[in-house]
């Protein structure tokens, strides 16, 4: 091991999470170092916000907006990339790679776009990039994936992975109130984004969920590839109905694979229907849990906080400690970032909608007429869907739309597809029909 008296870290990105990466470090400077072997000292800290009173001590810190300079400083022997985004984030990355500096990000967003190039840079130079803080905040699953199921075939994955969702999902639940006006509620707590696109739409759990794919499976994907769906089309109806029906609503990120090497997969982000006796129905507010299935392990959860500036600097910080041990080795690469060698990762199918297979919630809005409803149950019954269970909320007439709840038996997604298609299209149906999944591998 090298004599180093110290490991230098600099700092890129002094925002919510780069504050909590400063207060952990000065905080839990002696735990670290009885771990380490030596401090683990924040030299240099760069952003363009000198002025701003973070409540963190930088006594002894270089604070400055010099990025370049911070990347070059030969006392810097990691650099970590709090700043988000895709243009500047990538190619900061990339220069301190090439400077021989190894990287810690919380940049899901990035890597789920970039992540190929980056990883690549990374091993040609012989540094490691390390980004447990980029899915589930505080919670320690890419570890947990990368080398404690490393001796499993993972079936299944499921995951609540965005806290804003959750919250909002939670609260539409608990106070039968529409999302828009939760939603706000989200945004004045601080839950949610000014825009919260990226939240309510799915597309952050697509990012994570593309990182967990390929370290569950070894899939090269990207997420535009996986079929993402958001949840800005519920009301409180389907909430009431899944209680009715022993469920609850969550948004789910799901990933299986089909085949002994899963040459293909399924990867998935949608409101789904999960029993109210699992594990993943019970996480409730903005936390976050992921359901592992491995062949050996069997089924377990990994449950904490998804977010906020001490968890996620917990994870970031936590990535520093693992890459000093390198530089204090004077190596890299012990595990490879994405659990499976590089050489490993490959492109991998999707296994399209279509062909999924099981139960579904179907919220029809027709008018209150009669055989309106037995023109649909003929529908489903041409193409093969039975109907399980049927609720409808309130009377109509003629000229009054009102809400038809139902569960269906299983049947294939095509099929049901099919009969949405024409059921749709109706006269008497007034609005496109909502469909949740019912997911029971759980």
């Amino acid at each position: 091991m090298s004599e180093r008296r110290t490991v230098g870290v600099g700092l890129v990105g002094l925002g919510t999470i780069g504050t909590g990466v400063a207060k952990v470090i000065q905080q839990n400077a002696a735990v670290i170092e009885q771990r380490l072997g030596v401090p683990l000292r924040l030299v240099r800290i760069a952003d363009l916000d000198l002025e701003t009173d973070r409540g963190v001590d930088l006594s002894g810190i270089r604070f400055d907006s010099d990025t370049p300079g911070l990347i070059s400083d030969p006392e810097v022997d990691i650099v970590i990339e709090l700043v988000g985004g895709y243009d500047f984030a990538r190619d900061l990355i990339l220069k301190a790679i090439d400077a021989g500096k190894h990287v810690v990000t919380a940049n899901k967003a990035l890597l789920a776009l970039h992540g190929k190039q980056i990883f690549d840079a990374a091993l040609k130079r012989g540094v490691d990039v390390a980004f447990e803080a980029s899915v589930g905040g505080g919670i320690p699953i890419l570890r947990s994936l990368r080398e404690g199921f490393a001796a499993n075939r993972i079936l299944s994955l499921h995951g609540i992975m965005n806290g804003t969702t959750n919250y909002v999902l939670t609260e539409m639940e608990k106070t039968g109130e529409l999302f828009d006006v939760v939603l706000k509620r989200a945004q004045d707590l601080g839950y949610a984004e000014a825009d919260p696109t990226f939240d309510v739409d799915g597309i952050d759990a697509a990012h994570k969920l593309t990182l967990l794919a390929a370290m569950a499976y070894g899939a090269a994907i990207t997420f535009e590839e996986i079929p993402t769906e958001g949840i800005r089309a519920l009301t409180p109806f389907d909430f009431e109905a899944a209680d009715e029906f022993g469920y609850r609503i969550k948004l789910l990120g799901i990933a299986k694979g089909h085949g002994r090497d899963a040459e293909r997969i399924e990867a998935r982000v949608h409101p789904t229907l999960v029993s109210k006796g699992s594990l993943l129905a019970n996480v409730d507010g903005a936390m976050n849990a992921v359901a592992v299935t491995g062949d050996a392990v069997g089924r377990t959860l990994s449950y904490g906080a998804g977010a906020g500036e001490m968890p996620t600097a917990s994870a970031v910080v936590g990535d520093l400690i693992e890459l000093a041990r390198e530089v204090l080795r004077e190596s890299s690469g012990r595990v490879a970032p994405l659990s499976y060698l590089p050489e490993e990762l490959v492109p991998k199918p999707i296994v399209p909608l279509d062909e999924l297979y099981g139960r579904a919630y179907l919220r029809f809005t027709m008018l209150d007429r009669p055989g309106v409803f037995g023109h649909i149950a003929s529908v489903l019954g041409e193409n093969e869907i039975g109907i399980e269970s049927v609720i409808q909320k309130g009377r109509g007439g003629s000229f009054d739309s009102v809400p038809v709840l139902m569960q269906t038996y299983p049947s294939k997604e095509s099929a049901l597809r099919s009969a949405l298609e024409i059921i749709d299209g109706l006269e008497d149906v007034t609005a496109p029909t909502v469909h949740i999944r019912v997911e029971e591998d759980l």
